[in-house]
């Protein structure tokens, strides 16, 4: 029997419902069912009952997942490549959580090669992570534009771009199972069940703009009319990176079903539900790496309205077809911190948002249903599910075979020859 390739993975929990966690737990299962691969995770960035190592029932050996504060240590990843032994190391997530792992780049790559899987949001070229970038052994970059910064910053790095994908039960389900959902969940006045119902589903931070659009939903209304249309959001109301939403929605006057809250944690199928119910998923995030919850729009046909940022912006549109409406910056404010030293911020005015929610209001429900059509289209063309795996499947054993590791690592170097000029 072949002996399997065993990767060690680093990130989010991957059984956890963020992004960066849906996406490894995709890549890692995409894997899995080839029977070529064992993996060995990391399963960090939550809150933990207990650290007992867990197995899915599906998978057993193949797949175990030992729940850690934050995303390890230097410690931590010295043991456990000496005792699993693994043939790559991948990690996910921006360069901000993973600079003490390449403080030991040093130590883990003569042993295996590492994978970086990378966000990053937006321009300038992060000239300053190149110190990181060239620190691996292959970048996987989530999106056109991280693809464009990692390039032009670290040429001489491997590179792929791999977007990100959604599972088959992001698809459009019937109208009867679809209005049978909307009656049970709803609960809504018979007089209002032909409200144009728009679906935001993020975490509640501050760069996701959660309270902006509450207010600037309400200026919609106010146009509209309040019976006319609902938002409904699906986050923790009190997170506390983000605002009090009860509170904006109660002293908004918005409180009688115009925005409705959805806390409780949903299932992948009643997730998707919602997405065939609603007309529209918006997002209007100042920064975004890909944007999730507008992938999985698209795939159950329900078009989009999102900022033109990141990832984002090849969602919404080809550059042909539009599956949505793109909301272009109103200003690009540069930001950052002592790490980050500047990144532009996408802001949106709510004279941009407003226009692009009464634009989608006014599209018939024959013009939305086309709109969204197509979008799907988009997303199983360029962001399918099992042609995404295959891509996944041959970048690591292109990586393993080129790279090795152990007794078989090449490739690399700890040193390099750099001529100096001597002044005169």
């Amino acid at each position: 029997m072949t002996k399997k390739h065993k990767i060690l993975t680093l990130g989010d929990h991957p059984l956890s419902p963020s992004g960066v966690g849906t996406q490894t737990r995709y890549f890692i299962e995409g894997l899995l069912k080839t029977g070529r691969y064992q993996f060995f995770s990391l399963g960090g960035a939550i809150k933990h009952e207990n650290y007992n190592p867990i197995k899915t029932e599906e998978w057993g050996d193949d797949w175990v997942i030992h729940p850690i504060d934050g995303y390890g240590t230097k410690e931590a990843i010295r043991g456990i490549l000496r005792a699993e032994r693994p043939d790559v190391l991948w990690f996910m997530t921006d360069p901000r959580f993973w600079r003490w792992l390449w403080e030991i780049e040093n130590e883990i790559r003569p042993l295996c090669p590492m994978v970086y899987h990378h966000v990053w949001d937006n321009y300038p070229y992060p000239i300053f992570n190149k110190k990181y970038y060239d620190s691996n052994d292959h970048i996987v970059t989530i999106s056109k534009v991280t693809d464009d910064l990692v390039r032009t910053v670290s040429p001489d790095v491997p590179c792929t771009r791999i977007g990100h994908v959604v599972p088959d039960v992001f698809q459009p389900y019937s109208a009867e199972e679809v209005a049978g959902f909307r009656e049970g969940s709803l609960h809504e006045d018979p007089t209002q069940s032909e409200r144009v119902i728009f679906f935001w589903n993020n975490r509640n931070a501050r760069r996701k703009q959660s309270g902006s659009l509450i207010y600037w939903f309400k200026t919609f209304l106010d146009e509209v009319g309040h019976d006319k249309a609902m938002l409904l959001m699906h986050t923790d109301p009190k997170d506390p990176h983000g605002q009090d939403l009860e509170y904006l929605i109660k002293n908004l006057g918005v409180n009688n079903g115009q925005v409705m809250l959805s806390t409780q944690k949903l299932d992948q199928k009643t997730l998707a539900l919602i997405y065939n119910m609603v007309d529209c998923t918006i997002n209007v995030s100042d920064a975004e790496g890909f944007g999730l919850s507008t992938l999985e729009s698209l795939a159950c046909g329900t078009p989009i309205i999102a900022t033109m940022t990141g990832g984002l912006q090849e969602q919404v549109t080809d550059g042909k077809s539009w599956f949505g409406i793109g909301m272009e910056p109103t200003s690009k404010a540069i930001i950052g911190s002592q790490d980050i030293p500047m990144i532009y911020e996408d802001r949106l005015s709510e004279e941009v948002v407003v226009k692009a929610l009464v634009k989608m209001f006014n599209k018939t429900k024959k013009q939305r249903t086309a709109m969204g059509k197509r979008g799907r289209k988009h997303v199983l063309k360029n962001y399918n599910f099992d042609e995404t795996m295959k891509v996944w499947d041959e970048l690591m054993q292109e990586v393993i075979e080129t790279n090795g590791s152990w007794d078989t690592r090449k490739n690399y170097k700890s040193w390099r020859f750099e001529r100096i000029k001597i002044a005169a």
